[in-house]
């Protein structure tokens, strides 16, 4: 049976993309999104409460952006990191500016969003990306006068673990696998150590990719259910409605 051709919905696409825009458009910006009741530590507009281990810091500490708008351009080139970076880590963890957007809505244009080359833990990404969390106060701007000495980092040398023997009880299992599949081999089994690097708790996160991938898993879902074509109206129509009441919903 000839698979049936699907015919391009044109004005679906369109209007999809003029709603897309929209919602980009009537979306609040970072100054509406982020701001902050410093007396009651509530965000005016989701309505939830900083969490406790914020409370200290955010009478201290300054976001991103209330750093960078007091300096020339921005901050252009400069160094920053976080706090709890210098709490945790004894290796330098930074960003070098590349990059800056403020959101000119702001009174004192202290939003917006900004993009930088990570060093963390001594090891730095070849390409910039957007920096995550500059809503957050704990951002330390490093003087120019102490770059130098922040940057210079000298790593150890990584020490390979030596295999060690399985124990006894797994040797012989082995060796007996090894005779029932008729292989020749007398190398003595061994055990590696090696552990599989993973990235710490708090290193940030890929802006861009997760988005990607969002994108991308979002259009696999509507591939997919254009391929579902027509079969799978009838599907759909023998479920039952959703409750459109509160008395419904209680009735269920």
């Amino acid at each position: 049976m000839a698979r049936r051709k699907v015919r391009p919905r044109l004005i679906a696409e369109l209007a999809r993309r003029v709603r897309a825009l929209r919602e980009q458009r009537e979306r609040p910006r970072d100054s509406v999104r982020y701001a902050l009741d410093y007396e009651t530590l509530i965000r005016p507009h989701s309505g939830r409460k900083l969490p406790m281990r914020a409370w200290v810091d955010v009478h201290r500490e300054s976001r991103l952006l209330q750093l960078l708008g007091r300096l020339p351009f921005f901050g252009l080139g400069r160094l920053v990191t976080r706090k709890s970076w210098l709490w945790q880590h004894d290796e330098p963890c930074y960003w070098r500016l590349t990059r800056v957007r403020p959101d000119y809505t702001a009174q004192n244009l202290d939003h917006g969003k900004a993009w930088g080359i990570l060093t963390f833990k001594g090891k730095t990404e070849s390409e910039a990306r957007e920096i995550e969390q500059v809503m957050y106060h704990d951002w330390r701007l490093v003087p120019k006068h102490e770059e130098e000495a922040f940057t210079s980092f000298t790593p150890a040398p990584e020490e390979t673990p030596c295999p060690v023997p399985y124990p006894p009880l797994l040797r012989a299992m082995i060796l007996a696998e090894r005779q029932k599949n008729g292989d020749p081999s007398t190398e003595e089994p061994m055990l590696s150590l090696e552990r599989i690097r993973t990235d710490p708790w708090d290193y940030p996160e890929n802006l861009e990719a997760k988005q990607k991938t969002k994108w991308l898993l979002g259009a696999r879902w509507k591939q997919q259910g254009s391929r579902c074509g027509a079969q799978c109206w009838p599907v759909i129509s023998t479920l039952a409605p959703l409750p459109t009441t509160r008395a419904e919903t209680e009735r269920e």
